[in-house]
């Protein structure tokens, strides 16, 4: 029976690695309390251009406000999402913190995989080359990657040049973007391109599945704040002004 989703992994595992991120994400929010999301004091006067400038309102402003707080770890996530894709490949697996993201089963290749291309400062640079290297001298056959899911153009080339100031290279070391090394992996060219297309109708489907409907939501920044206007009568941002800035003058009368 012909997959659903993608032809190279299947739709098990696909709704598998949804279901991972899904999790990420509500842990990631549910991390928030309202402590942590006013923790370095939150704009509000930004926030009150933002609701009616934007015409968006205020319940949503805060949820919006508190997922870009959240944006670094759900960046995180998401290159561990495309880890699990890529190790559902027949012939591959994930590494599961042996110090690579994916290989090949019979070591013929070792990637580390960044979600964005602008992830790395050059030590963090340097420090995966010489990881990525060792591999390659360990493992005589291996080709050792780089991997930048989103990058600013299509490549596929070796990895040399200068990092911190010293000359870095090997026959074997190499970088090169997303759309390549899913080509790369599944032997299928447009294998990025059909996961991108299968997302929203395998997200709808694993939404609407009962693991889905499982999934306890926790307390939030959110609700927390919602809990604390039903009290004072507020609205969502006079009571997250009067809760960051009750200390300055005039601001108790909210």
């Amino acid at each position: 029976m012909a997959n659903k989703y993608v032809d190279f992994i299947s739709d098990e595992h696909l709704l598998m690695c949804i279901q991972n991120l899904h999790n990420a994400y509500l842990k990631a929010k549910n991390n928030v309390s309202k402590g942590t999301f006013y923790e370095n004091k939150v704009d509000t006067i930004k926030l009150t251009f933002d609701s009616l400038f934007n015409d968006i309102s205020e319940e949503d402003l805060v949820q919006a406000e508190i997922l870009r707080q959240i944006d670094k770890s759900i960046n995180n996530s998401i290159g561990t999402f495309h880890e699990q894709v890529l190790g559902g490949v027949e012939g591959y697996e994930v590494g599961n913190f042996s110090g690579f993201d994916i290989k090949a089963e019979d070591d013929s290749l070792f990637a580390d995989i960044k979600n964005k291309h602008n992830t790395m400062n050059s030590s963090s640079a340097e420090a995966l080359f010489q990881k990525l290297a060792r591999y390659a001298d360990d493992y005589k056959k291996a080709k050792c990657y780089l991997v930048q899911i989103l990058s600013k153009k299509s490549f596929d080339h070796h990895w040399a040049g200068d990092i911190n100031g010293k000359e870095y290279s090997h026959s074997r070391v190499y970088k090169i973007s997303g759309d390549r090394f899913y080509a790369l992996v599944t032997q299928q060219e447009d294998a990025l391109y059909q996961l991108y297309k299968a997302l929203p109708n395998a997200i709808k489907d694993y939404l609407n599945s009962a693991v889905a409907q499982k999934m306890v939501h926790e307390n939030s920044a959110l609700d927390e704040i919602l809990e604390a206007t039903q009290k004072s009568k507020r609205s969502v941002l006079n009571q997250i002004t009067f809760e960051n800035y009750s200390y300055y003058l005039g601001f108790k009368e909210l």
